[in-house]
């Protein structure tokens, strides 16, 4: 199956999932994660406010012993703001919440971690995005191909293989509402 038709298959099944469902198995990944290895020993977080019925982990922001960044799109890219629950949100591009203009960016050399927001992951972690390439292009400039990354899907999204392309690069690690992987 191609990407587009790949995608489109399980953002409809993820958006048709119930709210309870939906939050019962985001708490089991937020769970997860905070037994990583890679979330424990991170002190400065890149992280995702969850759009679409992506896995919600923002009960995760409430843990104040981390720095959490959040994107912001900006032209073809993201550019990461340093975000604290006390600061206010806006609706940005695509119609996804993200810090303030003014927020103080993140230099990527202060960054331990990064959780990737997907559509899929496969058993080889590579990921299926969104299709813009915001991630794909922030996995492979030079200032961040070599951090942490733990991708985030719902199990049902966990797949044995996925089309990938040249410029796709695998995760560290993916999270699933199952476990580590």
């Amino acid at each position: 199956m191609e990407k587009i038709q790949l995608r489109r298959s399980l953002l409809e099944r993820r958006q048709s999932m119930p709210v309870s469902e939906w939050r019962e198995k985001s708490d089991r990944i937020c769970a997860h994660l905070e037994t990583s290895s890679l979330f424990t020993q991170a002190k400065t977080i890149l992280a995702y406010f969850s759009f679409r019925q992506e896995p919600d982990i923002s009960s995760l922001f409430a843990h104040t012993k981390y720095r959490w960044g959040f994107p912001r799109c900006v032209g073809n890219s993201l550019s990461w703001h340093l975000w604290t629950s006390n600061d206010s949100v806006q609706i940005g591009a695509y119609g996804i919440v993200e810090p303030h203009p003014t927020a103080p960016i993140l230099d990527p050399g202060e960054v331990d971690l990064i959780l990737v927001p997907s559509v899929a992951s496969d058993y080889q972690k590579y990921r299926l995005g969104y299709g813009g390439g915001y991630y794909d292009r922030l996995l492979a400039a030079a200032d961040w191909e070599n951090k942490s990354t733990i991708g985030i899907v719902f199990d049902f999204a966990y797949l044995p293989e996925l089309p990938i392309d040249p410029w796709d690069k695998p995760l560290k690690i993916v999270c699933t509402e199952t476990g580590l992987k």
